[in-house]
């Protein structure tokens, strides 16, 4: 990470660099699995890598598009921006730009591959809902996100995810039920598309287990920083209590986005899908804001 004031995390820094490495050696053998099948899948993979740098270096830009954001100067909105001068000057960290989505959905993101190049994100829905120093903890939890980097890494992780994606659909279009001789071999496509699964499966279990410790460590960055620990969780709850009240037609639409959101929209019946959520359940991170708001206490 670098040189900011937030709390620096070991755990976090540790997790990013096992699964950067986990991911390589997959997609290593990923790869290596295609050539020794005889699958000329260079075009794939060039375009997947194009994929990857346009989702890197343009990701702030891509995630204001399909939030429908649009960056607010501070004579638009004083108050947020007044809020993010206090704590990039807390956290002795460069600004972000300052957006504001016209969503009733609850929510804040951050998202850019360093701190020069970032983005802080809230949805009306959430100036509207939160008392300032609640809206503070949630910005601060955003801003961690940029100071840790894990949102360059996440964004480099997905990569696998894309790529095996876009192998299954050229097995399932190109080359399914062809042998590898034609004598009765087994499928080449068929060999592709079970790889792929399997790969994807893979990698979209280490993205998710990141992803939810990211979202502690940026609880406690953020509840460090601003030293209302209590502030923050009086914020998840509201929020996430408030979420059941959006309709679900909304909360779908936002789904695709929670990676990168302070707290996940989930549109009701997805009790399944919470076995593999992008952030841990709400109880866990009120139960560690109680914990440092017991440490600061005594100290």
């Amino acid at each position: 990470m670098s040189s900011t004031r937030f709390a620096p995390d070991r755990g976090l820094t540790s997790r990013m660099v096992v699964t950067m490495f986990l991911l390589g050696l997959l997609y290593v053998a990923f790869v290596g699995v295609l050539i020794a099948v005889g699958v000329q899948a260079l075009v794939v993979l060039v375009f997947a890598g194009g994929l990857l740098l346009v989702q890197y270096f343009l990701s702030d830009r891509i995630a204001l598009f399909a939030m429908h954001g649009r960056e607010v100067s501070p004579q638009e909105a004083p108050e947020l921006h007044g809020m993010v001068d206090r704590l990039c000057a807390m956290a002795d960290m460069p600004k972000p730009r300052v957006a504001i989505a016209d969503s009733d959905v609850p929510n804040a993101f951050a998202t850019g591959r360093n701190q020069k190049n970032s983005v802080l994100c809230v949805t009306t829905g959430i100036l509207r809902r939160l008392e300032p120093q609640e809206l503070e903890g949630v910005l601060a939890h955003e801003l961690s996100h940029v100071a840790h980097r894990d949102v360059a890494v996440m964004t480099i992780a997905s990569f696998l995810g894309i790529v095996a994606g876009l192998m299954t659909r050229f097995a399932l279009y190109t080359g399914l039920g062809r042998s590898r001789d034609n004598n009765g071999g087994l499928p080449i496509g068929l060999i592709i598309m079970l790889v792929s699964i399997v790969v994807y499966a893979i990698s979209f279990l280490l993205t998710r287990a990141l992803s939810r410790y990211r979202e502690l460590a940026a609880d406690r960055a953020g509840a460090l920083l601003t030293q209302r620990p209590s502030a923050l969780a009086s914020a998840l709850t509201k929020v996430t209590g408030d979420m059941a009240r959006i309709p679900s037609r909304d909360l779908r639409e936002a789904e695709p986005f929670n990676a990168f959101y302070f707290a996940p929209a989930l549109a009701k019946g997805t009790s399944i899908a919470n076995l593999f959520s992008t952030h841990p359940p709400l109880e866990r991170r009120l139960e560690q804001l109680a914990r440092i708001s017991a440490q600061l206490g005594r100290g």
